[in-house]
């Protein structure tokens, strides 16, 4: 089935060079076809063009575009999607001038969630995380990445990892899932972090990788939770499985763990709010996506991730949602994009670049979305007619989704 778009007032490419990211400079420009056409072959882009020039004459379909625009749909390349309730208390809480920690201490944070996870069936998680993921969908979302992580045990890790997984296979985006057993310690092993540094590496992910349930390890790297020489444990235990490497590194502190990461050929490295020169230096010269999450530099009032500099270095900048129930309660990649110009003063284009293309390279899923190519998969969001692309991060706040289509079909 052949579809054929008319009247697109423009068709943002991202990149026509078939490149897998884009990094530094290469951010801030993409190439865009005016007054454009669009043709799909079944869940394919065939080709493309101006109207001026004329239509392909064999189609099957076809769809007049308004004079809105076309760009990919948005890859959220770092949530935690799978969850057990909500935690509007805490904020509350932090309103009332508790702080994070002072939050955790009391037995909130993480291992709140922890505790309802552990509650909850795994049809309850599901049912709950299908309704998140749809209404993530619908506001442009084509591809996701979900971590595990608030189970911080073998049952309960697996329980939320085969959520993840079912959600992948009953719906048409692409969904990577993340083993994050070791995003804080239970409380049964809150006074032997060997221990439970041994389950993760001796039990849990042996386990998982013969289920194969997770695409991706992760670790939260921070004072207070896992060490540089943790991680380097947990990583070196998944190496041997052929489990790739996601980090939650810098949030809060700058412990040369992104040296390691760099070594240990990390995927992406996420957070990044602080960091020293020397950790711009090694991205700016490494393969590793910098994940950058402002939707939890806003929520919880921390420096946003000097995007800047980064780009100034000539990283590989990706933005993503880090969607959660404590730190970032937003799935909405169109806020993403809006606050990494007002916040990181990133441009609209570099931002745009950064949730599509490069938040697929995040993902390993860039030779197939993130651009409008010839041969990718056809997973776009068409606007309403806008000015420019620049209005999506200016009027913030607002719907521009007008439809989402993935595999070339309208969801």
């Amino acid at each position: 089935m052949s579809t054929l778009i008319t009247n697109i007032s423009a068709l943002l490419h991202i990149d026509l060079q078939g490149r897998k990211w884009k990094r530094g400079r290469e951010l801030g420009e993409f190439p865009i076809s005016r007054n454009a056409w669009l043709l799909l072959e079944d869940d394919i882009i065939k080709d493309f063009g101006n109207m001026e020039e004329g239509l392909p004459e064999n189609f099957d379909e076809k769809m007049d575009a308004g004079g809105g625009m076309i760009l990919p749909t948005w890859v959220d390349s770092h949530t935690h999607l799978v969850y057990a309730g909500t935690r509007e208390d805490e904020f509350s809480q932090r309103l009332h001038g508790l702080s994070y920690a002072e939050i955790a201490a009391r037995g909130g944070g993480i291992l709140n969630s922890v505790k309802k996870l552990r509650q909850a069936s795994e049809d309850e998680l599901y049912d709950v995380a299908a309704a998140r993921l749809e209404e993530v969908m619908q506001l442009g979302t084509g591809a996701i990445e979900i971590k595990s992580g608030y189970g911080l045990n073998t049952e309960s890790e697996i329980k939320m990892l085969k959520v993840a997984r079912r959600l992948g296979e009953n719906y048409p985006l692409p969904v990577k899932t993340t083993f994050l057993g070791a995003h804080a310690f239970p409380e049964k092993f809150k006074d032997d972090h060997q221990g439970y540094v041994r389950l993760i590496s001796e039990e849990m992910l042996p386990e998982i990788a013969a289920q194969n349930l997770a695409d991706y390890v992760d670790v939260f790297c921070e004072e207070g939770y896992f060490s540089v020489d943790e991680m380097l444990q947990i990583l070196e235990v998944a190496q041997k499985l052929n489990i790739k490497s996601k980090l939650h590194l810098n949030q809060f502190n700058s412990l040369d763990s992104i040296e390691k990461a760099t070594q240990h050929d990390a995927l992406s490295v996420d957070h990044l709010e602080v960091m020293s020169e020397k950790d711009k230096q090694l991205l700016g010269k490494s393969d590793t996506v910098a994940t950058l999450l402002p939707g939890c530099s806003l929520f919880l009032e921390i420096p946003f991730a000097p995007a800047r500099d980064l780009i100034q270095q000539n990283a590989i900048v990706a933005l993503a949602t880090d969607y959660n129930p404590g730190s970032a309660p937003s799935g909405n990649m169109n806020l993403m994009v809006s606050l990494a110009c007002i916040k990181m003063k990133m441009t609209p284009e570099e931002a745009i670049s950064a949730a599509t293309l490069n938040g697929a390279a995040a993902l390993e899923l860039s030779d197939r979305i993130g651009s409008i190519e010839k041969g990718k998969k056809a997973n776009f969001i068409l606007t309403p007619p806008l000015s420019s692309p620049s209005f999506i991060p200016y009027n913030f706040g607002h719907n521009h989704v007008q439809k989402v289509f993935i595999n070339g079909k309208a969801i």
